[in-house]
């Protein structure tokens, strides 16, 4: 039987204890989720221009830098602290790509949106699958349903959607239902 990976509680006592290879563990243990969470919010515009992966090693980075002060305080748990440090990274890159080509009239209200690609990735695990040609149609309907509905929500309430099914599905695997 192969070890079991310490939890994350246990690198976080040993790096507060300065093991060094317990603090590369940690942050590498996160580094699926959070260049998921980064795949799902950036904008849809930045993409030819950047990487999530590049996104990710650069608040990886940051983590690095933060961790001790992170350790004696320990604020929230560690996940959502490494997910708030990429927040303000995308905010960051956003205002930094978009700083030259802002007009009042591109303005939009409520922040980064959802890509086409999240939205669709959604709808696609929300929907009911069939495998028969009605069952394919009914699924293309609940689909083109679920999609317009996500569009109408408000913007955290998508995000929280999306996040929750979209991480879901990649803990579980493409095909599993949770």
């Amino acid at each position: 039987m192969p070890p079991v990976p310490p939890d994350t509680e246990d690198l976080l006592r040993r790096s507060a204890d300065g093991d060094a290879d317990a603090r590369q563990q940690l942050l590498a243990r996160h580094r699926r989720r959070l260049r998921q969470m980064v795949a799902v919010r950036l904008d849809p515009r930045l993409g030819p221009r950047l990487d999530p992966s590049d996104v990710v090693q650069e608040v990886l980075a940051e983590a690095h830098q933060l961790l001790d002060d992170y350790l004696l305080r320990r604020p929230v748990p560690f996940y959502p602290w490494l997910r708030q440090i990429a927040w303000q990274r995308l905010v960051k890159l956003h205002e930094h790509h978009h700083a030259l080509k802002r007009r009042v009239s591109r303005e939009q209200p409520g922040g980064l949106a959802l890509s086409d690609e999240s939205l669709g990735a959604l709808a696609e695990r929300l929907a009911v699958s069939g495998p028969s040609p009605s069952g394919q149609a009914v699924r293309e309907e609940q689909r083109r349903r679920v999609r317009a509905a996500l569009a109408a929500l408000p913007e955290r309430d998508r995000e929280v959607l999306v996040l929750r099914y979209l991480r879901l599905q990649t803990v579980l695997g493409a095909g599993d239902e949770p």
